[in-house]
């Protein structure tokens, strides 16, 4: 993704003060899912890896941490199939590359995904110290992470892997200043290239995020196993209910939107409507015109898109006249 300098570094140091749990509460998405490297894919998970990207800015100076809420797998909120016999691993990276190497930046697990310095890890199985607990990674110090000046800020990477089985992990993470709390450091980001979810069990809305720098001509939303169960609309400053397409069980599905001058430096809503009660997990994840992954943030740079009506109106004289 190209990110423009001078505007996207003012965006996150202004404007993006409060982000770091994923995901957040704006998206209205209460878990992320990873499965075990046997389950089919027909449960959701494309790749059975995630990766997420966390963002401090240079005038930080204290230890930063890496918490995660449920990282087992095999208790409270997880999706069970059988007995639980599932191993995923969490692991953080920073220094070089971690960010910048682009295999880390594309929505396939190939290539140096995982590049960068190994900074933590731990592989978590059904161990019951851990359900509907948080497990704390750090402290980092922030010059561990790798120097961005596009993002204003050093830039750490977790990588989630489903490394056996065939259950999915279900669980949160926060970026946070404090070890044993959730408290967020200002100025501080998190963001991803896709996203496996689990969608809300009751009807309802989700929301993708991502923010449409200059260079952008066109996006391609893609998303796999919806289900069908409803809709994705996009909005923005130009767009209102602009429709894409839903992929089915086990299915991609694409849509292709042109974006219009005053859609650039701005952030698109790309909403995920569900119909019907009951669980079901997707990925989705957007491109560019180019076909590079574009970044989607916990919280949208600039907040949610308003729509701006193009109203025409036609005056009258008072003979009746135009």
């Amino acid at each position: 993704m190209k990110l423009q300098l001078t505007i996207l570094a003012l965006l996150f140091y202004n404007g993006m003060l409060y982000a770091q749990r994923v995901p957040n509460e704006v998206e209205n998405i209460d878990y992320l899912i990873t499965y075990g490297a046997q389950a089919p894919l027909s449960r959701g998970d494309d790749d059975h890896v995630q990766i997420l990207f966390f963002s401090v800015p240079y005038n930080y100076k204290s230890p930063v941490y890496i918490r995660v809420y449920d990282p087992d797998t095999g208790g409270t909120h997880d999706e069970i199939h059988g007995s639980a016999n599932t191993k995923v691993k969490f692991a953080v990276y920073g220094g070089n590359e971690a960010f910048s190497n682009k295999d880390a930046q594309k929505i396939n697990p190939t290539g140096k995904y995982n590049s960068g310095s190994l900074l933590a890890s731990k592989i978590f199985g059904s161990e019951s110290i851990y359900d509907a607990n948080w497990y704390t990674f750090g402290p980092f110090n922030p010059l561990q992470g790798e120097q961005s000046d596009a993002l204003n800020g050093y830039i750490f990477k977790l990588i989630i892997e489903g490394l056996q089985g065939d259950d999915g992990n279900q669980y949160r993470c926060f970026f946070s200043e404090q070890p044993n709390m959730n408290r967020s450091i200002e100025g501080a980001n998190a963001f991803a290239y896709e996203y496996t979810f689990k969608l809300p069990k009751a009807r309802g809305v989700s929301h993708i995020y991502p923010f449409i720098d200059r260079s952008v001509v066109s996006v391609t939303q893609n998303n796999f196993d919806f289900d069908k169960d409803g809709s994705i609309l996009l909005y923005s400053v130009a767009k209102n209910r602009h429709e894409g397409s839903v992929s089915g069980d086990n299915e991609w599905a694409q849509s292709k939107h042109i974006m219009k001058e005053n859609e650039k430096n701005t952030t698109l809503d790309i909403q995920i409507q569900k119909q019907n009660q009951g669980e079901n997990a997707m990925s989705i994840y957007i491109t560019n015109q180019y076909d590079e992954a574009i970044a989607f943030f916990a919280v949208p740079i600039g907040g949610p898109p308003k729509y701006k009506y193009d109203l025409k109106v036609t005056l009258k004289s008072s003979t009746g006249q135009n």
